[in-house]
């Protein structure tokens, strides 16, 4: 059945904001490297819009352009002009703990969404695609917050691309490692490791005892997301590997108890590696800490810590 919001429409939407991103790039003067730079946002940008008829080859050739433009330098900061810091206390005095709510619409219509869209009808039509529903509900929080901010703060729509423009050239090429890793793990799902990670596991573990096979799949998931860069990626792998052929066949253990803090044992080791640049190495900057490494240092005993407690849960939980 065909549904109005689609998860497809979101992705145009993105790509014209990385086009507008692009065409602001070129425009800035100020970057030293503002054609390469704009390439690469426009590059991505046609991922974005064009990605579903594309042939394989041609998005595997952007990919490869697009971490050439990164990995070479070709992507660079221009200067974007600041409000003085007395002009920004004032309009954050105004505006108080309202600056808030844009940030809290995002998250609020994505959890009430997703209970309560599921099956709602417009005549013959779905309203919200099933499939990616949660998706399309965190994206319509994002619309929904973006006119609230808009309306708060008195500005322009351009305003906002402004922001997103200044944003994306402070984070750099880094802002793609999500997609990019969640890819990969797919790749290496398809490429065997999974069952070479199998093959390792029953060869030099007694994974018939429950407590190793559970340390063994969420220490692994953590110590793959350090590697890895993203507990998407190490997901797949870990779970092919270790969660469906020994936790749930050998032990018969509740998939979804499985996956659920599975993954959470892969954020744990996001906290704790420089591989995760858009949760750990990104904020140092943006905050312009003289250690890259500061946000890590603050948060790997709380990932430790975490990472104990979800094993715990994993043993009590999903046998």
């Amino acid at each position: 059945m065909t549904a109005l919001l689609q998860i497809d429409q979101l992705y145009l939407l993105a790509g014209a904001a990385l086009l507008g991103v692009s065409a602001l790039t070129v425009r800035d003067r100020s970057n030293p490297r503002r054609w390469s730079s704009a390439l690469f946002w426009a590059l991505w940008a046609v991922i974005y819009l064009a990605g579903d008829v594309l042939p394989p080859v041609v998005t595997g050739l952007i990919v490869l352009m697009l971490a050439a433009l990164g990995g070479l330098g070709g992507v660079s900061l221009g200067r974007h002009g600041a409000r003085a810091p007395a002009e920004r206390q004032a309009s954050a005095a105004r505006l108080g703990h309202r600056l808030f709510l844009p940030i809290l619409a995002i998250s609020g219509l994505a959890l009430v969404g997703s209970l309560t869209l599921k099956d709602v009808h417009l005549g013959p039509w779905l309203l919200v695609e099933p499939k990616h529903l949660t998706l399309v509900c965190v994206g319509l929080g994002a619309l929904v917050g973006l006119a609230a901010a808009l309306w708060m703060t008195r500005e322009r729509p351009l305003q906002a691309l402004r922001e997103s423009h200044r944003l994306l050239e402070t984070m750099g090429p880094a802002v793609i490692l999500p997609q990019m890793l969640a890819t990969l793990g797919l790749l290496f799902t398809d490429a065997g490791v999974g069952k070479a990670v199998a093959a390792i596991a029953t060869h030099t573990l007694p994974v018939d005892n429950a407590w190793l096979a559970v340390a063994a799949y969420g220490v692994g998931m953590a110590l793959f997301t350090m590697v890895m860069g993203n507990a998407f990626a190490a997901f797949p792998v870990m779970t092919a590997g270790i969660g469906i052929p020994i936790l749930l066949g050998l032990h018969h253990g509740n998939p979804a108890v499985m996956a659920a803090i599975g993954m959470f044992c892969g954020y744990c080791g996001t906290l704790m590696t420089p591989m995760a640049a858009n949760f750990n190495v990104i904020p140092a900057a943006l905050l312009e800490l003289k250690d890259k490494n500061a946000v890590i240092r603050a948060q790997w005993p709380t990932a430790l810590a975490v990472l104990g407690v979800n094993l715990v849960l994993l043993k009590w939980l999903m046998f």
